[in-house]
């Protein structure tokens, strides 16, 4: 009851909310399943129960949120949304609990129930659980990752700040191509150049042909180029 009383004074707002209920062999809607909505915090308390149409679709349900300001001040730290649980159940499938649909203030939310066909008759019930926010969730901090990396070493690169290149390596071939040319282009350059397509005759070839492959990567999506910070 003290989690409904403090739901209650935090929820002046209201969301909206439609479920949609599909099977998981042939993605066909389920018609006439029933579905339980309740509190995160209070799951045992049936708020609303509907049941999908021909198109496996619920009516839209009109739901308890936070206020709109309280997602729109970056100040605030109050989570700007409520979380339900729903229980979803139909004839010849297995049921399916999904906890932590997040209802806004003024938006609404479509949540996407997929329910697999019941072959043994069995009422075996799957559970997701939708993570809260990053803001508002009690994640380990990031492992912070030095600023240099060398450059021989393959993966994603995590840095403390946004860090703009000196120079784009345009790469002429495949990423295992280790015989295939690597054009270096300076970053404003890059910049300039491919947003407007600007080539010039009078540039050297290997500058050209630099550039060709910059758009070419830009626009088709055929070449990898690759970034690195401070070459000389």
């Amino acid at each position: 009851m003290q989690y409904i009383r403090a739901m209650q004074e935090e929820t002046s707002g209201k969301g909206e909310l439609q479920i949609n209920v599909t099977s998981t062999l042939d993605s066909h809607p389920i018609a006439e399943a029933k579905i339980s909505i309740s509190y995160t915090g209070v799951p045992e308390r049936t708020l609303e129960q509907v049941t999908t149409d021909s198109s496996g679709q619920s009516e839209v349900l009109t739901l308890d949120a936070p206020p709109e300001s309280w997602s729109l001040d970056p100040e605030n730290e109050r989570q700007p949304y409520s979380e339900y649980t729903l229980d979803v159940s139909a004839p010849g499938y297995e049921p399916v609990s999904i906890a932590g649909t997040e209802i806004l203030a003024n938006v609404k939310a479509i949540q996407n129930v997929r329910m697999r066909p019941s072959d043994t008759g069995g009422e075996e019930e799957e559970v997701f659980v939708i993570p809260a926010h990053t803001l508002y969730g009690d994640y380990p901090p990031k492992i912070a990752e030095d600023e240099i990396k060398p450059t021989n070493e393959s993966g994603e690169i995590v840095l403390s700040r946004v860090v703009v290149p000196e120079y784009v390596v345009v790469h002429d071939g495949s990423p295992r191509d280790t015989t295939a040319t690597n054009y270096y282009v300076k970053y404003k350059d890059y910049i300039k150049n491919v947003a407007s397509s600007e080539i010039y005759a009078t540039w050297p070839t290997d500058t050209i042909r630099a550039n060709v492959l910059a758009i070419m990567s830009f626009t088709l999506n055929r070449v990898y180029t690759e970034w690195y910070r401070n070459i000389r």
